[in-house]
């Protein structure tokens, strides 16, 4: 039985994937560990919360030996707008706190999955159907350490035999957390604008073509690889994936599929819009396709219509 520990699990992606691995190795296997003190009622209720610092190797260690923990899922992270508002504090965090995780891995025989990211890639990078190994020079703190970090784990997984894995996720679209400072929050702001104003001012510029994905499949894509028959993998740190492709006019006009008076002006964002010109316009994902049978299960459409109807109550009752 796994006995699993997610930092970073009042995030975004941590609150829900913490969630999901409960539900699939029972709340008492799987321990939420964040620097909030408060975390949400459902993560509180549903299993062991600790409050812990990946910045502290030691507090880390120390829930690893309580609980026996076999496999961490590592998301404390800065992401990519605020790391470039502080860059020291997102490599302190995004380097130095996953160097402490591994350390910690290594000395308990833990598996680790660590997140990268499409930031991991750079203007230099082949930009249409980037492929899987590629060049990788980003213009960003955020990018820098995404890059460092897959290193990083690919040299404790050949020096010290720790089972690494993870994936570059492209930006993610959630109706849980809120998104916490990423360049493709757009794309989660617009649903709660549309509902609640009719009308969405975007920070990128028409024409911005992003891969995207919805939380649905962003946490299919971790536990898939994390079941993984490691004999599979040629590669570990990090495999692309992807689900969606669009631009902020593509993705309004399926919003109005559902409401039809929604309206979009643009007022630019000059260093999240310079971030996201630095990206790929869209991955080339059949390495993890081949490698652990990686396919998402929601379109652009599907998403929408979910995003929409879910967000919709949850404004309501918030009336």
């Amino acid at each position: 039985m796994k006995r699993v520990l997610v930092t970073g699990a009042t995030g975004q992606i941590g609150s829900e994937l913490t969630m999901a691995l409960r539900t699939r190795y029972g709340g008492d296997q799987v321990i939420a560990g964040g620097r909030k003190t408060k975390p949400s009622e459902a993560l509180r209720n549903s299993g062991p919360f600790e409050a812990v610092d990946c910045l502290d190797s030691s507090a880390v260690a120390g829930v690893v030996r309580r609980y026996g923990v076999d496999t961490i899922y590592h998301l404390a992270a800065i992401l990519s707008a605020v790391a470039e508002a502080d860059p020291a504090h997102a490599w302190n965090v995004n380097i130095n706190g996953l160097r402490n995780v591994l350390d910690v891995a290594r000395e308990h025989r833990c598996a680790v999955f660590v997140p990268s990211s499409i930031g991991a890639f750079g203007a230099s990078t082949p930009p249409n159907d980037t492929p899987q190994d590629t060049i990788q020079r980003p213009s960003t703190m955020y990018g820098i350490t995404k890059v460092a970090g897959e290193l990083l784990c690919d040299y404790y997984f050949t020096r010290f035999g720790v089972d690494t894995r993870g994936v570059r996720y492209p930006g993610i679209i959630s109706h849980g957390t809120l998104p916490g400072g990423g360049t493709t929050d757009y794309a989660v702001e617009i649903y709660y604008e549309a509902i609640r104003r009719g009308r969405y001012t975007c920070y990128l510029a028409a024409g911005t073509f992003l891969d995207m994905m919805y939380m649905p499949d962003a946490i299919k894509a971790a536990i898939s690889l994390m079941e993984a028959d490691p004999g599979l993998l040629v590669h570990r740190n990090a495999f692309n994936v992807t689900a969606l492709n669009f631009d902020p006019e593509i993705l309004a006009r399926s919003i109005r599929a559902h409401i039809p008076e929604f309206t979009m002006a643009y007022q630019v964002d000059d260093v999240r819009q310079r971030i996201a010109d630095s990206w790929p316009n869209h991955l080339d994902d059949s390495a993890a396709c081949e490698q652990w049978g990686w396919k998402p299960d929601y379109d652009l459409d599907a998403m929408t219509g979910e995003m929409l109807a879910v967000l919709s109550e949850k404004l309501q009752q918030q009336e």
